[in-house]
């Protein structure tokens, strides 16, 4: 018979603390490390208990690095949490480069391709939309009416376009004209308008905004793609003479758009085409078990093959980024990560934050303490390829292979950000259960554990929590990297099935509101 599963899980040799891949109850033995404990507590499924005694004050460590500090003495066998763990000052070892090892070679007849659609500008997208984007809040149910006028019947016609969408959101006027929020949010809407899955596109304002459109266009340089490099059709609810002069407007110009949206065909392209963004939501202890380093097996895969990936996050990396830095091609792009985690700590300040307000709840529930800790699972979605750049929020990401963008960790937030920069393909791992979708990007959702993939399977599209069960990091790397073929190739995720991805948009307000 195959032996049983351990009760708990031991990440690194000499870690203080296991991982309960059951709920353990008081009075238990358990074996972890070679060490045996007496479980002095009831400790649930996914949280910690410590295998060693660490006084008040001391480090607590898993995965081999600090997870915080012991807020009360802990003996072997107590349940570890935030009841006796918690943040404190961390003095990371910066190196740069240390830990560079050049992805492997792909032999010839290794290389793989998915059917795409070949953009004009030399990018490949892995869906066909149409879009309306809104300049401003005040022109976003314009921008909804005339895209809600193109669904249904209006598409039967163009069998070729997946949808037509409305680019919406809650900013655009009452801001700083020249500030970096500004260029943030046109940095963001750009990157959505020439997205390679969007064929086509309209403006949509409503006159009198701060982001005026032809300030958008000029600043970030937009065409269209779609009508032999023109300047984009702008649609202004003032100028047409109100919102049904304006819907109507709108409802013809992407009729213009459709024939030529439907006249794209998917064709074969190397998998070197896809961007893969990578994220966490609603992650749980098993995050940085299973479904995360499983994700970084598809990304060095990726990688391998010539493609791009990325994490981001960047408060869920806050603690772990010296991992990172190890990997820099350059201690310039190494200093850029670590700058990023000193701006955070000053704009946490100044809003009374600190960065360990993230994990949330939900985390905590799942057994995650610290943002040390959640940070340390979180890295793993990046493999072990060097990181080649560090990108500011929705820049556009040209370099190949693995890199790293800015955003919060607020999942619509950070993926508006990782799409506007090219992202074409989502892996999202996810522990408690999100059900984030994303259009125009498909978003691929990987359950962390088998009990969270029965109870959403709906909405699950990988089960990386067979890896508890004794399959490998490696299987369920492969499984991932295959369906993120598959899905660039067209197949629907489970949030497309469901429909989901017309509200997520969400750029970074950082500004003030004037």
């Amino acid at each position: 018979m195959p032996d049983a599963p351990p009760r708990v899980l031991v990440l690194r040799p000499g870690d203080d603390v296991a991982v309960a891949v059951q709920a353990l109850r008081a009075g238990e033995i358990v074996v972890g490390d070679g060490r045996e404990v007496r479980v002095s507590g009831d400790v649930p499924a996914g949280h910690k208990i410590s295998l060693a005694r660490v006084p008040e004050g001391q480090l607590v460590r898993k995965y081999g690095q600090v997870i915080g500090y012991a807020t009360a003495s802990i003996v072997p066998g107590e349940y570890v949490h935030t009841h006796n763990l918690a943040v404190g000052p961390l003095h990371l070892n910066y190196e740069f480069g240390t830990d560079v090892r050049p992805a492997d070679t792909v032999l010839e007849g290794e290389r793989r391709t998915f059917a795409g659609y070949a953009r004009a500008d030399g990018r490949v997208g892995t869906r066909n939309y149409l879009a309306i984007v809104s300049t401003v809040n005040c022109s976003a149910s314009v921008s909804r009416f005339i895209a809600e006028r193109l669904r249904g019947d209006a598409l039967q016609a163009y069998p070729n376009v997946d949808g037509v969408i409305a680019v919406t959101h809650k900013a655009g006027c009452g801001m700083n004209i020249d500030g970096e929020d500004m260029r943030l949010l046109q940095r963001v809407l750009a990157g959505y308008a020439r997205h390679p899955n969007v064929a086509g596109y309209i403006l949509c304002g409503l006159g009198c905004e701060t982001n005026q459109a032809v300030r958008l266009i000029e600043n970030q340089g937009l065409i269209s793609l779609a009508f032999d490099r023109q300047r984009p059709v702008v649609v202004t609810i003032q100028e047409a003479g109100g919102v049904t002069k304006a819907v109507e407007a709108g409802v013809r110009e992407i009729q213009k758009l459709l024939p030529v949206a439907n006249a794209c065909r998917r064709t074969p392209q190397p998998v070197s085409e896809i961007v893969l963004a990578t994220n966490c939501g609603g992650s749980d202890a098993y995050s940085g078990i299973t479904a995360n380093p499983a994700l970084g097996w598809a990304v060095d895969e990726l990688v391998r093959q010539g493609g791009t990936a990325a994490i981001a996050e960047t408060p869920e990396t806050y603690g772990a980024e010296h991992l990172l830095t190890r990997r820099a091609v350059s201690r310039e792009v190494g200093e850029k990560l670590i700058q990023l985690m000193r701006w955070w700590e000053r704009y946490t300040a100044i809003h009374g934050a600190v960065i360990d307000n993230n994990p949330a709840p939900g985390n905590k529930a799942g057994g995650l303490t610290t943002i040390y800790e959640k940070s340390l699972g979180a890295v793993a979605k990046g493999g072990s390829t060097p990181l080649q750049e560090v990108y500011q929020y929705g820049e556009r990401m040209e370099k190949k292979g693995f890199v790293f963008m800015d955003t919060p960790g607020h999942d619509p937030v950070s993926i508006t950000g990782l799409v506007a920069g090219g992202g074409n393909v989502i892996a999202f791992t996810t522990g408690r259960g999100s059900v984030f979708g994303c259009k125009p990007t498909p978003s691929i959702k990987i359950a962390t554990n088998v009990m969270l993939y029965e109870h959403m399977g709906d909405d699950m599209d990988i089960n990386a929590g067979v890896i508890l069960q004794g399959a490998s990091v490696a299987d369920v790397g492969r499984t991932i990297f295959e369906k993120v073929i598959a899905v660039a190739s067209g197949e629907r995720t489970r949030s497309e099935l469901h429909g989901i991805g017309d509200e997520e948009f969400n750029p970074w307000m950082i500004g003030p509101c004037l």
